[in-house]
């Protein structure tokens, strides 16, 4: 039989978890200058810091879905794109993608504003886009009783679009925090929230969110 409709809109620790998407230093805080003010300017890491500390206040799980690819690009099989990851075109049309953070390094650390403080952080390593594409996350929420997850962190267009559409496609309740992501390439983060996330999720805001936890 079909499962009963829920229409309970609440993000209680029993039913949800909080899923922190590479909010990593190098993502965060990256090396360019220009970059770092973006993304200060957007005022998604003051809105993930407060997302944190409201969900580990609430005792939701915190699920950390992080970048750990190897330094030597061994976990990578090389593809021929048409950009790089800021969109623009390769000079010569031959090259490879490569990973920006790989692990072992700073930029690879969870950023200061969200790190956890005890071993309540529950880490998930991943090696592509989704955070659930051979890691541990859905085992981890099943086992957990969980079926609902919180996303926030970067990038709208890349991990958490990844990762939202292969958590509906795994039948879990999504909400994404529109104000606690972020994306450097233009238009992109208003596009998904605008016009693909509402299809498959709730998009609301840091306050909306806290409140209903």
């Amino acid at each position: 039989m079909p499962r009963p409709f829920n229409p309970d809109p609440r993000l209680n620790k029993e039913k949800a978890a909080l899923v922190l998407f590479d909010v990593l230093h190098g993502y965060l805080h990256p090396a360019d200058p220009h970059k770092e003010a973006l993304v200060a300017a957007s005022g998604m890491p003051t809105n993930i810091a407060r997302l944190y500390r409201g969900a580990r206040a609430a005792g939701l799980h915190v699920f950390y879905a992080r970048a750990d690819h190897a330094p030597d690009q061994s976990d990578l099989v090389p593809r021929l794109t048409d950009t790089t990851m800021d969109l623009v075109p390769w000079p010569d049309p031959t090259q490879p993608f490569n990973h920006f953070v790989t692990k072992d390094t700073k930029d690879a650390e969870i950023a200061a504003e969200v790190a956890p403080n005890d071993e309540s952080g529950i880490m998930v390593y991943k090696h592509r886009w989704s955070a659930f594409f051979q890691t541990s996350l859905e085992l981890m929420l099943r086992a957990r009783g969980l079926d609902t997850i919180v996303l926030a962190g970067l990038s709208t267009d890349v991990g958490i679009a990844s990762t939202a559409f292969a958590g509906r496609d795994l039948d879990f309740g999504i909400v994404i925090v529109r104000d606690a992501c972020y994306s450097s390439r233009g238009p992109n983060h208003d596009f998904f929230m605008d016009r693909v996330f509402p299809r498959m999720s709730r998009v609301m805001s840091t306050d909306v969110a806290l409140g209903l936890m």
